[in-house]
């Protein structure tokens, strides 16, 4: 296709090892390419990629989709507008009680944070994974199961700031599914999360305003909503979801 065809915009959206491969093709033939995550298999390849989008002039953007929601924007926005003050600490999280395989989670939460607290440079990174629930279970199956079942890190920025990173796909846990972002600044606070154990993201602000304490919630229009959104309602005494039609 690629050698056949003048393409735009090529999207590569293949398992892990083949991203690098691909996405080096398709920018050398003259394509943008939006490349799903995680970027690649090291950071090698992932320098190698951005090294010929540079040499080609083509755009590179790798799928990192939990910016592009109505509480990731609104909450971008109330950062640039200075609401928080100094952003010192923040807390990502994806945890699954129960998610194998699944896909790679931990690296859409770090983006979002990331992106949230305008990118500082990191200067360390304390990091560790852990495999005590998948591993024996494949093992005593006979299978070959070779992907963390959780992983953890705490980083350091240039600029002081810290940030706290939880993902796993399968934890005795209490919930089937949390998923959280919050950012802790001198001015205020916010957190985006999921409710009801993913039936829809809420975006909240905390700040303080004449002595007194104030929490803002994100009113999303309906039209920007996913379609799932629309139809499920959290009942907040009973902590559940419930579908409208059932």
């Amino acid at each position: 296709m690629i050698k056949e065809e003048k393409l735009d915009i090529v999207t590569v959206a293949v398992p892990n090892k083949f991203h690098k491969t691909l996405t080096i093709a398709a920018l050398e033939a003259g394509s943008h390419v939006l490349c799903e995550k995680p970027m690649a298999m090291n950071t090698k390849e992932a320098e190698e990629m951005l090294a010929v989008a540079k040499k080609f002039r083509k755009h590179l953007m790798i799928n990192f989709s939990s910016r592009f929601s109505p509480q990731s924007f609104a909450l971008k926005k109330e950062v640039e507008s200075g609401i928080l003050g100094k952003i010192y600490y923040a807390r990502t999280v994806w945890m699954r009680r129960r998610g194998i395989p699944g896909f790679d989670l931990g690296v859409h939460r770090l983006d979002l944070a990331h992106w949230l607290m305008d990118y500082p440079k990191p200067v360390w990174v304390l990091a560790n994974t852990f495999n005590h629930i998948t591993a024996p279970k494949a093992n005593a199956s006979g299978k070959i199961f070779d992907v963390e079942d959780m992983g953890v890190a705490s980083i350091r920025f240039d600029n002081g700031a810290m940030l706290t990173l939880e993902a796993s796909w399968v934890g005795n846990t209490k919930k089937n599914e949390e998923i959280e972002t919050r950012l802790f600044g001198s001015e205020g606070g916010m957190r985006q999360f999921y409710v009801c154990e993913g039936s829809k993201f809420e975006a909240e602000l905390y700040i303080e305003r004449n002595g007194s304490q104030y929490d803002m919630i994100l009113h999303a229009p309906s039209g920007r909503l996913h379609p799932r959104e629309e139809t499920q309602h959290c009942d907040s005494g009973r902590g559940c979801c419930r579908n409208e039609n059932s």
